[in-house]
């Protein structure tokens, strides 16, 4: 049975819901998935289940950006700099993401693109995850990206290093590069070429800094920072986002 708080939040959510106009909702929209760890400790509990608090909440956010239209979501489950955490904790984290990577795959609703310096996580990691969105390939769904080993200066040393040896293998000099190279150049060696830049960048936990994340893409985005950590992050708070975005003029830098 519905308690009264219950029926008093869906009211405000289907309330928030009609004020969107469909016009200004943004089409990719990525998530800095902050706050698990500080979730746990303040409930005096092991870090690994404050990630896995958190991994429960991201196929509920996939519905919310379903149900409002994004076309594509990029969702920071793990950086460079997470990759120098201690064993005891990076192990049982990997395990976790490699878990809830598989059960979206498995849930063949989304199209998933697994982007990230991969050659930095342990092969067995690295493998599952590839054949884990290998497995979406044909499904027509919403695309969802998972940043695993991402960092975006990694990323943009990543393109260049691409963009010269595709240059090198097309017999082109390095002075007839630097004659020629363009910032859309750059951008079709990104890890999430052939996509639309996002719109939106949330971030969770009250932390209002990018911390690396889509530094190429974000040029233009518009951000929201939500004080809720990542595990408590509700489709109030998600609405709640796309309101303020849709209430910005955006001026692309001008």
């Amino acid at each position: 049975m519905q308690t009264p708080r219950d029926l008093v939040y869906k009211a405000y959510t289907s309330s928030l819901r009609r004020q969107l106009p469909s016009d200004r909702l943004p089409r990719h929209v990525g998530v800095m998935l902050d706050g698990n760890r500080r979730w746990a400790r303040e409930r005096g509990a092991a870090s690994a289940e404050g990630h896995r608090a958190g991994a429960e909440n991201i196929a509920p956010f996939l519905g919310w950006c379903e149900e409002a239209g994004v076309e594509v979501v990029t969702l920071w489950l793990l950086s460079t700099d997470n990759l120098n955490r201690p064993p005891v904790e990076l192990e049982p984290l990997l395990s976790i993401i490699e878990e809830v990577v598989s059960d979206l795959a498995d849930a063949q609703r989304w199209r998933m693109r697994v982007v990230g310096a991969l050659d930095l996580l342990p092969g067995d990691t690295a493998t599952r995850l590839t054949e884990a969105a290998a497995r979406t390939d044909s499904v027509e769904g919403m695309g969802v990206n998972v940043a695993i080993g991402y960092g975006g200066r990694r990323e943009i040393a990543d393109a260049v290093r691409s963009l010269l040896r595709e240059a090198a293998e097309s017999g082109l000099s390095v002075e007839e590069l630097v004659d020629r190279v363009t910032v859309e150049d750059i951008a079709a060696h990104l890890y999430t070429r052939g996509q639309p830049d996002p719109d939106l960048v949330i971030r969770t936990s009250g932390e209002q800094r990018l911390g690396g994340f889509l530094l190429w893409q974000s040029a233009h985005s518009e951000f929201y920072f939500c004080e809720a950590y990542w595990p408590d992050f509700r489709k109030v708070d998600f609405l709640r986002a796309l309101r303020a975005y849709a209430e910005r003029e955006r001026r692309f830098g001008s």
